[in-house]
């Protein structure tokens, strides 16, 4: 390493009512792996969103070649070799694949009649999916994907534009093990290739294995910087968050018999074939493990109402209940919060206060006008009690990091007093302090009587806050594990449809 490929020096930037960097430092050297870490709000984004194009620093200088540049639009940074992986998903789901890699760098041909030469972009993305390992035609529509292969498709996108520079914003937040392993290997493999990678993540296993250095933020400052034998998971943690979090995960409650919350020969239309059945205990998280596609989030949609199930029963309680939708779900205190919180969990044009409260409006109205003291009320006692970080409740929510969104999307449930919650997904892409409150509040939840049923594919997370672990495999239940039971061996034979007798 002689000088470095990217350097960013005293970067600034203000948004109203939020100072989101001060004076923050980042060194970048040509074929290096620097992770960047922090808790959500840490600056993280708004960092590489600078690099990226996206915005302008308030003050602060960046060099690239160490040469003074000045990034002004996504389109600049693409030319200068800047390729950016974003967290949420950027795809257009009325196109397909290649199209979607190829977006707006179509290959042309005919000349001046400039048509699309559509075998070339095929066959150039069939190149960059096989490289993925991901075992679909370029000709897919990305509208049939699930949210994984749809981030592969984001990944093919970055590397078709032999970047110098690839900022990497939580590539791995919806893959399984398997195909985050290889997205590491395709990550080392370009840094052979002298990428200099910014890697984002909060899955602290992956830094402490793919990172040459590490830099922290914290509150929109250098928080510290580890190399080499000093990139442990302590050591970052600490740095992260400026202290220690000695018991990430809670002891798991005893369960008892199953009786509160149960689901009967459940149905969905995309395994029409087999029946699921398992049951909740009051005051009980039941892990729902499973490999990507094994119908987790179909079978949680299909309880809740967003998609109707072919067949099945539910009982609350002792007693049948009928959801044909979710107004039907809400009305019984079941909830649903779901894995993709941007498309399905919240509204982002509105503000914290509208999102929280919006589910049960009609409570908050007297003589058909909303009583807007009440509503705030709840809304800032939802804020105050999970900790969301926002200048006000009239904050919109788009302008919240991922953290907060998804602790606004929890409030809006809590304040409707949950008999039952299912949490698909509930830390992806979430910082490591902030997962440590989650989890906190969902044995809170618990411990007050809510039935909950955590969908997750981080098998620390199932192990660690799981009372037992149902295991889904191709639409249908392939074991339950009790506390005693469960063991990542025992888990990943039930999620392939092994036995493990």
């Amino acid at each position: 390493m002689n000088r470095p490929l990217v350097q960013m020096s005293g970067i600034k930037k203000r948004f109203p009512g939020v100072v989101a960097l001060d004076g923050v430092d980042l060194e970048v050297y040509p074929g290096e792996i620097v992770a960047l870490a922090g808790e959500n709000g840490a600056g993280k984004s708004t960092l590489m969103n600078i690099l990226g194009g996206i915005h302008q620093p308030d003050s602060g200088c960046l060099r690239i070649d160490d040469n003074e540049i000045v990034v002004d639009s996504v389109s600049d940074a693409i030319d200068r070799g800047i390729g950016f992986i974003h967290q949420e998903l950027k795809v257009l789901d009325n196109l397909d694949v290649a199209e979607n890699v190829f977006l707006g760098r179509e290959p042309v041909w005919a000349g001046m009649l400039r048509l699309v030469d559509r075998q070339k972009i095929h066959s150039q993305a069939d190149l960059y999916l096989k490289r993925l390992g991901l075992n679909i035609s370029s000709r897919t529509p990305v509208r049939g994907l699930s949210i994984a292969q749809q981030q592969m498709v984001e990944i093919a996108k970055a590397l078709s534009l032999n970047a110098r520079i690839l900022i990497m914003d939580e590539p791995t937040s919806c893959l399984t093990e398997a195909e985050a392993g290889l997205l590491l290997e395709v990550t080392r493999e370009l840094k052979a290739q002298r990428v200099s990678i910014i890697y984002i993540t909060h899955r602290l296993g992956e830094i402490t294995n793919l990172a040459d250095r590490v830099v922290v933020l914290r509150d929109g400052r250098n928080a510290g910087t580890l190399a080499g034998d000093e990139i442990t998971h302590d050591r970052i943690v600490r740095l992260m968050v400026g202290r220690d979090l000695n018991r990430f995960h809670a002891p798991a409650a005893s369960s008892g018999e199953a009786g509160y919350f149960r689901v009967l020969n459940l149905r969905t239309r995309r395994y029409p074939r087999h029946a699921t059945s398992f049951g909740v205990c009051r005051g009980e998280i039941l892990g729902l493990a499973g490999l990507v596609g094994a119908g987790r989030s179909d079978v949680a949609q299909a309880i809740f109402g967003v998609e109707t199930a072919l067949e099945g029963t539910i009982q609350l309680d002792g007693k049948p209940i009928k959801i044909r939708s979710p107004k039907d779900a809400i009305a019984n205190g079941v909830y649903l919060m779901s894995e993709d919180r941007r498309k399905t969990g919240l509204i982002l044009e509105m503000s914290i206060r509208e999102n929280i409260t919006l589910p049960a409006l009609s409570a908050y109205a007297s003589a058909g006008l909303i009583d807007r003291f009440a509503e705030r009320k709840v809304a800032q006692d939802g804020c105050s009690k999970l900790n969301i970080k926002a200048p006000s409740i009239e904050e919109t929510v788009a302008n919240l990091s991922g953290g907060n969104q998804q602790k606004v999307v929890l409030a809006k449930w809590l304040s409707l007093d949950p008999k039952v919650l299912i949490f698909d997904e509930p830390t992806r892409g979430i910082d490591i302090g902030a997962k440590a409150e989650i989890y906190q509040l969902m044995r809170r939840l618990a411990k007050s009587g809510v039935g909950i049923i955590m969908i997750s594919s981080d098998m620390e997370e199932v192990l660690g806050e799981s009372d037992r672990v149902a295991v889904m495999h191709e639409g249908a239940i392939t074991g339950i594990l009790e506390r005693n039971e469960c063991s990542e061996e025992a888990i990943m034979r039930l999620a392939v449809g092994q036995s493990i007798n």
